[in-house]
């Protein structure tokens, strides 16, 4: 008899269902008549919680039925437990429930390239991003003009929604790319993209920043880096940009007119103040390309200090017949001083000598001018 009641375990249907959110369902627990239980003795529970009796319709002396409506969404993709129990509470049968949607179009394609090693993709799921049931996506490319389909197959990078096509990479030819998303209520495919591997190269931050005083002047600091090591090797011309910012403020300065240079000097900065300064790289033009590639991520941040002040250091000086006698050389000064920064801002080397032999005269200027009034009050 035992073995017999093995071949007449309960079962519930439909077994495993998928469904759209908002759809209703109609459920069945078939007992068989030798087990001795009857159908009104029964109950569901739904993730745990037992379902009220009036959702309940017994079919026959050995089915009970439960009708859900407008089913929510599955609280996640290994589906919702539907279960049959006996009156003692044991589990007779169960059933996972896959509630959830279609995908829609995925979105934000995008693709680059690390020092032309590989071509990386991400993208983000259409709509509002979640099926609640499991959805595969698929990266899938061939070359523009005479390629064959196929799929990437790398998904062991870092970023959600990604994939990397790392063999037999073609640096000539553009790709044409696009994924498709599919689960069990339906499918969706992105637009398709065209990708020339060598217009989305992106690289390593520079190596080696370092940064430091220009001697004794107080609001100049010199930037010095190395390029990326990875495309050492390759024929391009690197651009690069400059960020700096106060210690104690988090809004960034971006200067942008660095060019291909390897080093800058930033001018007009705040005496005896601790700056922080980022590097990054744009690989532009490698083996001949038109376009600018894609920008590094910034270096971790350099510190530095401009020197202080000899006006802060030695004190104010309140002499009204010395500023009277210095004011129009220092208008001329200042005049001649706007021009110059003007000129010298940035990383540009024009007048920078001029502009520094300028500064230094002046500070001595100052000191020599506060040393003597200091003298004339003792």
């Amino acid at each position: 008899m035992i073995g017999c009641l093995l071949f007449h375990v309960p079962i519930i249907h439909p077994q495993d269902p998928v469904l759209r959110i908002g759809s209703n369902l109609t459920a069945s627990c078939w007992v068989h008549p030798d087990l001795g239980i009857h159908a009104s003795s029964l109950y569901w529970t739904l993730n745990g919680q037992q379902l009220p009796s009036s959702l309940y319709r017994v079919l026959s002396p050995t089915n009970l039925s439960v009708t859900l409506a407008a089913l929510s969404a599955s609280r996640q993709t290994s589906g919702d437990n539907l279960v049959c129990h006996n009156h003692k509470g044991h589990i007779l049968a169960g059933s996972c429930l896959y509630v959830g949607m279609p995908p829609e179009k995925p979105v934000n394609l995008t693709c680059w390239s690390k020092n032309t090693k590989d071509l990386t993709c991400s993208w983000a799921p259409g709509g509002r991003g979640e099926t609640n049931i499991s959805t595969k996506y698929k990266l899938k490319y061939k070359l523009r003009w005479y390629g064959t389909e196929k799929e990437c197959k790398d998904n062991t990078h870092t970023l959600p929604y990604s994939c990397s096509i790392t063999q037999d990479l073609h640096l000539f030819t553009p790709y044409e790319i696009w994924v498709e998303a599919s689960n069990q209520l339906g499918k969706a495919k992105s637009d398709v993209i065209t990708v020339d591997i060598l217009e989305v190269v992106t690289t390593d931050p520079p190596s080696g920043v370092m940064v430091s005083r220009v001697g004794q002047l107080e609001d100049q600091l010199s930037v010095r880096w190395e390029a990326p090591p990875a495309l050492k090797d390759f024929l391009f011309r690197a651009k690069y940009q400059i960020r700096y910012r106060l210690e104690e403020n988090q809004e960034w300065k971006v200067m942008d007119d660095v060019g291909n240079q390897t080093s800058c000097r930033l001018a007009g900065l705040r005496p005896g103040t601790v700056y922080f300064v980022q590097v990054r790289c744009n690989p532009v033009g490698i083996y001949g390309s038109r376009k600018a590639g894609i920008w590094s991520e910034w270096t971790h941040p350099t510190a530095a200090s401009t020197p202080h002040s000899e006006r802060l250091m030695s004190g104010s000086c309140d002499s009204k017949s010395s500023g009277d006698s210095n004011s129009t050389l220092r208008r001329e000064l200042k005049q001649f001083f706007g021009w110059v920064r003007k000129h010298a801002y940035g990383c540009s080397s024009m007048s920078m000598k001029l502009y520094d032999q300028w500064r230094v005269l002046m500070q001595k200027s100052h000191k020599t001018r506060n040393q003597v009034l200091q003298g004339d009050k003792s």
